[in-house]
């Protein structure tokens, strides 16, 4: 399996940056519009001492992806699994979800940064992952651990087929349709910095499912990638 990107940046230094870096870890780039006069999307991180992290989010060139590029037979070869975030606009979303679907693809949703979903969106999504203060805002629960985590998963699992809730140095809850939760605490480490976490984890989740390993073991391997990421020297 291979990765392709569809999005948009824009003719800036940081665009061309972010293109190579794709380009070099083997991500087909060829659906990523470059877009003139116009400044890529980035999310500037603010960590602490203790390794935790916020971020504020510039959307940029993301909120002009071209929907047209959606309808390219061969960006959707062979596609097992969509993962979707919450940096494009929604109507794109749900125009991905679509097409994916149409392919007999999954749509894998990361519902970050938060938003409010709407119910045409929401009946496209097979796999939603949302973090703790994600699973809070989309089920109105309080969630500080794994049980509270639990809790939330359960809530949303009435509105989408499966639902995985990362809870930092907690772990991550999953819960599908009709079976018991799943509760996987985080494996012991020496914590450099969460930043990235959640991406290594559901871009290796999505890989799992889409090799077809069992949900539970897709879980494993992704706490695994996500533990390894937060233990890992970070380049300055």
């Amino acid at each position: 399996m291979f990765a392709r990107r569809l999005t948009a940046v824009g003719d800036d230094d940081f665009g061309r940056f972010l293109l190579a870096m794709l380009k070099g870890n083997d991500v087909n780039i060829s659906h990523i519009a470059v877009l003139p006069e116009t400044r890529s999307g980035m999310s500037v991180a603010i960590s602490d001492d203790e390794g935790d992290y916020g971020a504020v989010i510039v959307s940029g060139a993301n909120l002009h992806a071209d929907q047209s590029q959606l309808t390219d037979a061969a960006l959707w070869k062979d596609s097992r699994i969509l993962v979707l975030q919450n940096e494009m606009p929604e109507a794109m979303n749900i125009a991905a979800a679509r097409a994916a679907r149409s392919v007999g693809a999954k749509v894998c949703l990361n519902a970050a940064p938060f938003r409010p979903l709407s119910a045409e969106f929401k009946a496209l999504i097979d796999v939603l992952v949302v973090n703790a203060i994600e699973a809070e805002q989309l089920s109105g629960l309080s969630v500080s651990d794994l049980a509270s985590a639990r809790d939330a998963a359960e809530l949303l699992a009435k509105q989408f087929e499966t639902v995985v809730a990362t809870v930092g140095g907690d772990g991550v809850v999953g819960v599908t349709e009709g079976a018991p939760a799943i509760l996987i605490p985080a494996l012991p480490v020496t914590l450099v910095s969460t930043h990235g976490a959640g991406d290594v984890f559901v871009g290796t989740l999505a890989y799992a499912l889409a090799g077809d390993a069992a949900f539970c073991e897709s879980l494993k391997i992704a706490n695994r990638a996500a533990a390894a990421h937060v233990a890992a020297p970070k380049v300055a």
